[in-house]
Formats: structure tokens, sequence, C-alpha cells
């Protein structure tokens, strides 16, 4: 489990394609694996993923094409950056809100909104999508727990705060980007045992 709270970024330095899967070799900043065990989970653009290799800054994955299929990990490019958080232990204090790193699909940047300091961005979501999203809910769009804006019918704003803006690479998306996109599973639950109690009741 995540908080949805980016820590740092890294750089992409070797992509890998195999047969059934990709590596992705990640050069991480200076003390980020640090005490970082081989099998750990860390998210990179919020996509759950295990480590090769621990106690290293260069980071390894295998990505199999299930999880390339759903994310934007199979557009990276070389000297790319991600964002990365480790996932949490029984003391972390959760600033952000649970996030599992299970990406439910992608959105694409419609519209940003560069106001200097910080930056407006409307998102389109996929159509299965908009029934889970609600103004102040949550959302965790790339690993960064975020809060929904307005919701029109086939997409959402979010305003986003210079420290985000800093820390993570929302500095660098543009038009047209892709960004994963993780539900608020509370939201999930809430929303489909009313569906469900509709449907009963209807019968």
């Amino acid at each position: 489990m995540f908080t949805g709270i980016v820590t740092a970024q890294g750089l992409i330095k070797r992509i890998q394609n195999q047969p059934n899967y990709t590596t992705l070799s990640i050069k991480a900043p200076k003390g980020f694996a640090q005490n970082l065990k081989r099998g750990a989970s860390v998210a990179v653009n919020g996509v759950c993923l295990t480590v090769k290799k621990g106690s290293t800054n260069h980071l390894e994955f295998d990505v199999i094409t299930e999880t390339l299929d759903k994310t934007n990990l199979k557009l990276l490019n070389k000297n790319e950056k991600v964002n990365l958080e480790r996932s949490m232990v029984a003391t972390s204090e959760i600033g952000g809100h649970l996030v599992s790193g299970h990406i439910f699909g992608v959105g694409v940047i419609k519209s940003i909104n560069d106001r200097g300091d910080t930056k407006d961005l409307r998102i389109q979501a996929p159509a299965a999508m908009m029934q889970y999203l609600f103004y102040k809910g949550y959302i965790a769009l790339n690993g960064c727990s975020l809060t929904v804006g307005k919701v029109l019918k086939s997409s959402f704003n979010i305003h986003l705060i210079p420290e985000t803006i800093k820390v993570t690479n929302f500095q660098s998306l543009q038009k047209g980007d892709l960004v994963n996109i993780e539900i608020d599973q509370t939201t999930v639950n809430i929303v489909e045992t009313i569906k469900k109690i509709m449907l009963e009741k209807k019968a």
C-alpha cells in the first residue's frame, strides 16, 4: 500500500523489451533505496512494481504485458522522469489517501492552465470511470494523491499546488499526455453497493 505522496523522481536509464515483459532500469535519487530489499514494492508513476535488486539507487523492475497495456509505462522513453514512492510502513504518516498501485486505466490531459506556481489540468477519463468521480473526492494520478475538482460529462479538473508540481513529473507533462489513474477503492465500493441495492429494489 502507498499514501499517494510522491517523494522522488527517477530517471529512466534503460528499457529492455522481452517477448512477454519489459525490464525498466531507473536511477533513483541518492538515499531513496536505503534499506530497500529485493522483492519490495515501489510505485512508479503510481504503478506498484517489484524491485529486482535491493539497496541500490539503480532500480530494476520487470513489467508484464498486462500492466503495460493498462498504464502509461508502455510510452516511457530513456531519460524520461517518473514519480517514485516507496510502500508505506505501519508508522507512516498518511498525508494523502490509501493507494494500492493497481491502475484502473489511463486518462488524457485535454488542457493545462499554467499559472506559473500552480496548474489547472482537465483530464479526460474512460467512460467507465466517470461514475466513481465526485467533486472533492480522492484520486491518484501517476501515483499522486489528489483532490478532484469540477466533474464534467467525460472529464474532470485537477488543481496542482506548487509543492506537487515541484516534487513530481507533473511539471513536464503536456497536453495530450497520458496519466495513470487509480480510483479510490472506498468510493468504488460505495457506488457498487448502492447500485446493487437499487437493482434489488427494482427486482
